[in-house]
């Protein structure tokens, strides 16, 4: 697992080593996630730190078409055990794709994810992409640029666009004033 690039803001955030946190969690932990290729995330940990970074799932050289979906599922195990259980998942909801190949990507990762929330009971929701720019920006069409600057200005280091969506798709899922519908 990459290790987080996140540099989370005042006294909500930590930027602990890595995703072990400590054991005693006064909230539920949440899950953000900007599916494709490389896969951006964003953790609220129970006790409410947040962590963040990208994960990349390019298939190899020698491998099937499904490997990246099997690393995706063996990924979500890995940060679930390192959280201490995911209460919530939530993802952006891509309807309109570059092209053919992105599409089959995404929809592969978006299967995968809610067959394995199904699986582990755990609810899931996806928000479309409008949303999550109108929340961060105030503009339902902003660019990638636009989304980095505004997760920067929030305190937050985002290595790249896929980080940023992450990260503002989590702080809409855990606003106190939205973000729940």
């Amino acid at each position: 697992m990459a290790a987080p690039t996140l540099t989370a803001p005042a006294a909500e955030a930590s930027s602990p080593a890595g995703i072990d946190p400590p054991l005693r969690q006064t909230g539920s932990t949440v899950l953000a996630l900007d599916l494709g290729t490389t896969v951006g995330w964003a953790l609220r940990m129970g006790d409410h730190s947040i962590l963040s970074g990208t994960q990349t799932f390019r298939p190899g050289r020698f491998e099937g078409g499904g490997m990246r979906y099997l690393r995706f599922t063996d990924w979500l195990v890995e940060v679930a055990m390192r959280a201490h259980g995911i209460r919530r998942v939530v993802f952006e909801e891509v309807r309109r794709h570059a092209g053919t190949d992105a599409a089959h990507v995404y929809g592969g990762f978006l299967g995968t994810l809610t067959a394995w929330c199904e699986e582990h009971e755990i609810p899931y929701q996806g928000v479309p992409v409008g949303t999550i720019k109108r929340f961060a920006t105030g503009k339902g069409n902003a660019d990638k640029a636009a989304m980095i600057a505004a997760v920067r200005a929030r305190g937050f280091a985002p290595a790249d666009d896929n980080e940023a969506d992450a990260i503002a798709l989590l702080l809409w899922a855990t606003d106190p004033q939205g973000g729940r519908a």
